[in-house]
């Protein structure tokens, strides 16, 4: 949903402040890898209940998460290893943190209630796994209501407001569990047309098949 114009309004920020991390001498795996630390520490905090501290670190996870592709960029060291980094190291935070959340659960909180930061990761899981398996395919799969920035901004305001932070998990998951249903039916819907557009994922992965292909014809010619 933060996707297109608003992403495009944030980049007028985060790319000189990329530029500028660069020179102070910040690699963007670097700020991947701390981004992961201190998503070590907010899931810590959360399990043991102190939220404000939680918040805090979650805010700095974002700002790791915001500006390594910026930095990225600015070096002119993008790649599709630190992409695949990048990308790990998410699915990595999102289960620290979403397993603090459970352990917070199970210590303050009776029943099954424990299930629910479950419930939300799977859910998130089948998003990622959607995006990327129709990217592979060639088909664009962006946007929805609930994709990782919102959920972030979502735990992050049910850390503030500690007495909605049950309530704000069950919109979490029906916002997550609605995103995962409306991409699963515009990807569909996609992939039925005769022609369908394809991502630069996609253009990527045509265009390495077709050239194995050339290579593989000269070889038997």
């Amino acid at each position: 949903m933060l996707d297109g114009n608003f992403r495009k309004s944030v980049e007028t920020v985060t790319l000189p402040t990329g530029r500028w991390l660069v020179r102070i001498g910040f690699s963007a795996d670097a700020l991947t890898f701390s981004g992961l630390v201190f998503s070590m520490a907010t899931a810590w905090m959360i399990a043991l209940g102190h939220f404000w501290i939680a918040i805090v670190l979650l805010t700095l996870t974002g700002f790791h998460d915001l500006f390594d592709g910026p930095v990225a960029k600015a070096s002119k060291r993008a790649s599709q290893r630190g992409a695949f980094f990048d990308s790990v190291c998410d699915r990595i935070t999102d289960s620290l943190i979403l397993g603090g959340v459970a352990y917070y659960l199970t210590a303050h909180h009776h029943g099954q209630l424990v299930m629910l930061p479950f419930a939300i990761l799977t859910t998130t899981y089948l998003i990622s796994y959607q995006r990327s398996k129709a990217e592979s395919l060639g088909l664009a799969a962006k946007g929805g209501l609930m994709e990782r920035a919102e959920r972030m901004i979502l735990l992050g305001i049910g850390l503030i407001a500690k007495p909605a932070f049950i309530p704000i998990l069950w919109v979490m998951l029906v916002l997550t569990a609605l995103t995962a249903a409306g991409r699963f039916y515009r990807i569909w819907q996609i992939a039925a047309s005769p022609e369908p557009p394809i991502s630069q994922a996609g253009r990527i992965h045509h265009h390495s098949r077709g050239l194995r292909r050339g290579v593989s014809r000269t070889a038997r010619r």
